[in-house]
């Protein structure tokens, strides 16, 4: 990995100050703090940096990222009977063009995933969401999007890239490696009907923000199939992260907190990115909500249940329930209670989708098939796949 894309944290006092209580997280983190070596990676299973980089935000009217502050406040917080190892690898900071700092990105993104590292990325605007997506070009593979945002992001792809745009570059750009994208909360009035018609045809995924908040459970099933997965700040409450400029209504602490402790439980997600942290205003309440998002996506992590290699798949409870003119082939675990949904597949199918055989669902959705209601999720994969 090129340590020079790394700008260490200049914090050694603060960092003394937390020796008094081994129990703190900043005692078990590996940082690359001024004046000393880059971290090891051996042995470690989340890296965390910051990128410090809004260029192609139209809406960015300062370059204002305090990822110490939210460092400081993660760093304070305790681990609870975690057996993990974490480094902080500093920031990147921005090149002197956006691609340059897309390359970087991108370039330590891979070689993290090459490790077996999930990158944990601190990012300004979210147009940097498109360079961790590219890291997972040479993997041979397709790649599962889960976006927690109150847009889609798909905006005009005959445009250059921005913020409001990196979703539709995902889609549209060689090579195509995009399989799913899922839009969790989003706001209707947020989006134009062209984009919400878009997402439709492509049998992508969306969630309205009530429909999640009303049952935050139901979206559990949409982490569990994703390879990479991000959020974008500004959809929590405007009020909760204490600046006026962004909206109203959004998520709020408990429940964003949760939706990235679905992420981090996932066994199938590599990679995770929290983004317009720029947005944040000077408080102690914004940057102390932003470590506790860390800290139940590494607690997600840590209580990972692997139920994706085959000996779990050969504990799992088998259940078939005709419907129509199909019969639904049901998976419960025995381990976790969790379901998933079998997905046939042609034999012409690319290879590249072998592994999406098994779609993850809800008990919910078993129950409506049961009463001669096909899941939606499950109509939309099929689809999906004779395309």
């Amino acid at each position: 990995m090129n340590i020079d894309f790394f700008k260490p944290i200049d914090f050694e006092e603060f960092l003394e100050s937390l020796e008094k209580s081994p129990s703190l997280l900043g005692n078990q983190i590996s940082t690359y703090v001024k004046g000393e070596d880059f971290p090891n990676l051996e042995q470690v299973k989340v890296a965390i940096f910051g990128v410090v980089e809004n260029r192609r935000d139209s809406k960015a009217d300062k370059e204002y990222f305090d990822f110490t502050a939210i460092r400081k406040e993660f760093y304070q917080l305790h681990s609870g009977n975690w057996d993990i190892n974490i480094a902080d690898l500093g920031d990147i900071i921005a090149g002197d063009s956006v691609d340059d700092t897309y390359f970087a990105v991108k370039s330590v993104t891979f070689e993290l995933l090459k490790r077996n590292i999930i990158p944990v990325i601190l990012g300004g605007s979210q147009d940097l969401a498109y360079a961790q997506y590219r890291a997972y070009d040479d993997y041979g593979s397709m790649v599962n999007y889960v976006n927690v945002d109150a847009k889609f992001d798909l905006g005009n792809t005959d445009a250059p890239i921005t913020s409001a745009s990196y979703v539709g570059k995902m889609v549209v750009n060689e090579p195509y490696n995009l399989f799913n994208y899922s839009n969790l909360g989003y706001q209707t009035y947020f989006n134009s009907q062209e984009e919400i018609g878009l997402l439709e045809k492509l049998y992508f995924d969306a969630y309205r923000l009530g429909e999640v908040a009303n049952n935050i459970s139901i979206v559990e099933p949409v982490f569990r199939n994703a390879n990479m997965a991000t959020i974008d700040i500004s959809c929590v409450e405007g009020a909760v992260l204490g600046n006026r400029n962004l909206p109203p209504n959004g998520f709020n602490g408990r429940e964003i907190c949760a939706l990235a402790r679905y992420a981090g439980i996932s066994d199938e997600l590599s990679s995770f990115g929290l983004y317009h942290l720029d947005y944040l205003e000077k408080s102690k309440n914004s940057t102390m909500l932003v470590s506790q998002i860390l800290w139940y996506f590494i607690e997600g992590v840590i209580y990972r249940k692997n139920e994706n290699n085959l000996a779990a798949k050969n504990n799992f409870i088998k259940y078939q329930v005709p419907v129509q003119d199909d019969i639904l082939v049901f998976y419960k675990s025995n381990l976790s209670g969790r379901w998933w949904i079998e997905i046939p597949y042609s034999t012409s199918f690319n290879n590249k989708l072998e592994k999406h055989t098994l779609l993850p669902c809800t008990y919910q959705d078993y129950e409506e098939a049961c009463n001669q209601t096909i899941p939606e999720r499950w109509w939309k994969a099929r689809r999906k796949n004779e395309l």
